[in-house]
């Protein structure tokens, strides 16, 4: 009889281990599940958070370099030429002979401003030639930048200028933009960057441009319209550069 008891008592201490070591096992693989799971949101989420602090600080250097520009023709009278290359940040010192050679980087050094985005690349910058060359005659020169945007289905329309920049129709004299995470730009090592993503339409057309620049909505979508863009652009207010340089009296 006490063997029978000692027996039955054992086999429920067993079934009560087993269980118990079933349980914690259970457990713990519960908490590895929740451990993944966190570490995949933190991964995810906290990239998506770097990424917009960077556009931000991005946002902020390219609005930084556009009063710089606008606080030089104030003391010189004129806008300055772009940077002598992506390593040395002066102004180049040849004049613009066209709206190609009046294209290339922001001369950083020259406005005491950063000369790279978040991601390491310089900022880009194309300026109107007779804007570079002091004084200014505001009753002649014609402001040369136009920037394009996408309506929602896709379509082209100007967001700064029109087909035609002329006196009385004035486009911008000059613009400042980065060419964002993905796909071309130049590093301050003066590396270009290949655009790896095919159908990158826009942001191509960023690359080459001289006269007509894309500023859109970010997209990652191959089939997006103009393709894959995180370029980020300011276009130069000339209605501000003229308030500006007349308040200074850089402007005849």
């Amino acid at each position: 009889m006490a063997r029978s008891r000692t027996r039955a008592d054992g086999r429920r201490h067993g079934a009560l281990a087993g269980r118990r070591e079933g349980g914690a096992a259970l457990l713990l693989l519960l908490a590895l599940v929740l451990a993944g799971f966190a570490t995949l949101l933190i991964a995810v989420f906290g990239r998506s958070d770097v990424e917009r602090l960077r556009e931000r600080r991005t946002q902020a250097t390219l609005a930084q370099a556009s009063d710089a520009l606008i606080g030089f023709a104030s003391t010189h009278g004129r806008l300055p030429r772009p940077a002598v290359s992506a390593v040395d940040g002066q102004e180049r010192a040849t004049p613009c002979t066209d709206e190609a050679s009046c294209s290339g980087f922001l001369p950083w050094v020259t406005l005491g401003v950063d000369g790279a985005d978040s991601w390491g690349k310089r900022l880009r910058y194309s300026v109107t030639p007779l804007y570079t060359t002091a004084p200014i005659q505001r009753l002649n020169a014609v402001a040369t930048k136009r920037v394009l945007t996408r309506s929602g289905d896709g379509q082209l329309r100007y967001e700064v200028g029109q087909d035609a920049c002329l006196i009385y129709a004035q486009c911008a004299p000059a613009v400042v933009y980065s060419q964002g995470r993905n796909n071309l730009g130049t590093d301050s090592n003066g590396l270009a960057q290949a655009g790896a993503q095919p159908g990158n339409e826009d942001e191509i057309g960023n690359d080459v441009a001289s006269t007509e620049f894309m500023r859109r909505a970010a997209s990652t979508n191959p089939a997006a319209p103009g393709g894959p863009f995180d370029d980020l652009l300011v276009a130069l207010p000339l209605t501000t550069l003229y308030e500006r340089m007349a308040a200074a009296r850089t402007l005849p």
